[in-house]
C-alpha cells in the first residue's frame, strides 16, 4: 500500500494550530517537500534527507548532488530549497537596511554570520554606509584564502567611490568555525583601513565570521551570535 503523496492533515492542522515553532526540523522540511515518491511519503522523505545530510541546516546548504541521493527528490525539490534560502537571505539584508544607525550592533554581527558561515571556502565581504551609517549595500569582494596577497584595496576604494559610501563594515568567514584572527586578518585590516583613510571613509570593523561567534578586530572582542 503506497503512503499518501502530500504532507499528512495531522501536520497541517499542527503548523495551523500550534504555529511553526511547535514543529521539528523533520515536520517542517516535509511540508516544505510537499508530497511523497513511489512508497515513500514527504514525512520519509525528509526523514532520510535530514539523516544524510546531518541536519536542516546542512540539507539547506547541501550541494545538488548530496541532496539527489535520496531517491525520491530531485531538481525541483533542491531548486525550491534554494529559492526558500535566497529568500531568507534578502528578508535579512532587508531588516539591516531598516536599522537608522549601524555600526557594531547584534543586527550587524547576525546578518554578517547568516551570509558567510556556511561558506566552504573563506569569502570577503563589506557592508557600504553613508554618512549616518545606514546600509547602501552588501557585496562579496574576494573568494579563497584571505591574506595579505589576496585582499586588494583598490577594488573596496572603488566601489566606496561608486556607491559614494561614507563609512564601511568588512567581514570574512572562517571555515574552520573558529574566529580567532590571524596576524594576516590583522595586516589586511590595518592596510585597508590605511587606504580608505586616504579617501576620507572609515573602516568602523572587520568582523571574522565562525560558526556560532563573531570576532570584531577593532574592539578585539568575540561575541557569541547564534
Amino acid at each position: 500500500m503506497t503512503q499518501p503523496s502530500v504532507p499528512p492533515l495531522r501536520l497541517r492542522e499542527k503548523l495551523a494550530t500550534l504555529g511553526p515553532d511547535n514543529l521539528s526540523d523533520t515536520e517542517l522540511l516535509a511540508i516544505f517537500i510537499s508530497s511523497g515518491s513511489g512508497k515513500k511519503s514527504c514525512l520519509q522523505l525528509a526523514q532520510e534527507l535530514i539523516r544524510h545530510c546531518g541536519d536542516l541546516r546542512a540539507v539547506i546548504n547541501a550541494d545538488p548532488q548530496t541532496f539527489k541521493k535520496i531517491n525520491g527528490l530531485g531538481d525541483v525539490r533542491y531548486l525550491q530549497i534554494q529559492a526558500a534560502r535566497e529568500i531568507c537571505r534578502r528578508s535579512d539584508f532587508i531588516s539591516l537596511q531598516k536599522d537608522t544607525q549601524l555600526n557594531n550592533s547584534q543586527a550587524t554581527f547576525t546578518f554578517m554570520k547568516r551570509q558567510l558561515r556556511d561558506r566552504k571556502n573563506e569569502t570577503f565581504a563589506a557592508l557600504f554606509l553613508d554618512n549616518q551609517h545606514r546600509v547602501i549595500s552588501y557585496e562579496e569582494l574576494f573568494h579563497g584564502t584571505i591574506n595579505s596577497s589576496s585582499v586588494h584595496a583598490r577594488p573596496l576604494v572603488q566601489r566606496v567611490l561608486s556607491l559614494n559610501a561614507a563609512a564601511v563594515i568588512i567581514a570574512h568567514n572562517h571555515p574552520s568555525g573558529l574566529p580567532d584572527p590571524s596576524k594576516d586578518d590583522i595586516d589586511v585590516t590595518q592596510r585597508l583601513c590605511h587606504a580608505l583613510e586616504l579617501v576620507d571613509v572609515r573602516l568602523l570593523d572587520h568582523l571574522i565570521i565562525g560558526d556560532n561567534e563573531v570576532y570584531s578586530i577593532m574592539s578585539k572582542t568575540k561575541w557569541t551570535c547564534h
